[in-house]
């Protein structure tokens, strides 16, 4: 099947998807920060299943590791077929008269920035191979921005953008470029949301439940396969049809 290398990895939304694209029958390359302390548990998870995996600390909003990134997952599990733009930063909530410039900086780095250092990074292999497929992690924020998330709202949104225009010029060189935008998907960051939050979103979403991590991997998988060959600049909300209100 080939390497999939999935950044932020280590827990939540992209423990599942590293997972998830395993059990596809990829070799998977977890990558977390270097002081993660799930980082080789998660990569651990996978061998424990059958599947092929191994942990890879870089961060990836810094050009060098992201190269030495690539270098060592090459190396090690062979060239990246797969590549899922998951990593994420903290996401405070923050009055707009208290967001500067260095706040939507931080979020451009994890949402512009990595996925261009990244891109840049497989692209060569991608193109010689005539095959690839990058995978973007958004968010229904894009499109329906809560108070105090201006900072976050603004780069998933510049995010959304970057996919587009690069599955546009990618397709001749048989590299699709699509993205996953979840709706509201508890994992452990969204483990304390008050009850009533959770009510209130609910009466929303028409599928009458909350998403999983493993709604958001199953999209994730599609794009990630050979079957989606023929599809590119998409993008898939996963909010079990909130996006209908």
């Amino acid at each position: 099947m080939g390497v999939a290398l999935v950044t932020g990895s280590s827990r939540g939304l992209g423990r599942t998807i590293a997972r998830r694209l395993a059990r596809d029958g990829f070799a998977v390359a977890v990558n977390g920060l270097h002081d993660d302390p799930d980082l080789k548990a998660a990569a651990e998870a996978v061998l424990a299943e059958g599947g092929r995996a191994a942990a890879f600390a870089a961060d990836v909003t810094d050009r060098r590791a992201v190269g030495e990134l690539v270098d060592a997952v090459t190396a090690l599990l062979g060239p990246i077929s797969v590549l899922v733009v998951n990593a994420t930063g903290p996401q405070p909530d923050v009055p707009l008269s208290d967001v500067d410039w260095p706040a939507h900086l931080g979020q451009l780095d994890f949402f512009v920035r990595s996925p261009v250092l990244l891109g840049h990074a497989v692209l060569p292999g991608m193109r010689a191979r005539g095959y690839g497929r990058i995978v973007h992690i958004d968010s229904e924020v894009a499109d329906r921005p809560p108070p105090g998330r201006s900072a976050y709202a603004t780069a998933k949104a510049a995010q959304v953008g970057l996919a587009r225009a690069w599955a546009r010029e990618l397709a001749p060189d048989g590299i699709t470029v699509n993205s996953v935008a979840p709706g509201f998907v508890p994992v452990e960051r969204h483990a304390d949301v008050p009850e009533a939050e959770r009510a209130a979103y609910l009466a929303d979403v028409p599928a009458g439940r909350l998403g999983t991590p493993e709604d958001v991997a199953a999209a994730v998988s599609f794009f990630a396969s050979e079957g989606a060959g023929f599809i590119t600049g998409q993008r898939l909300l996963v909010d079990g049809g909130r996006a209908l209100g």
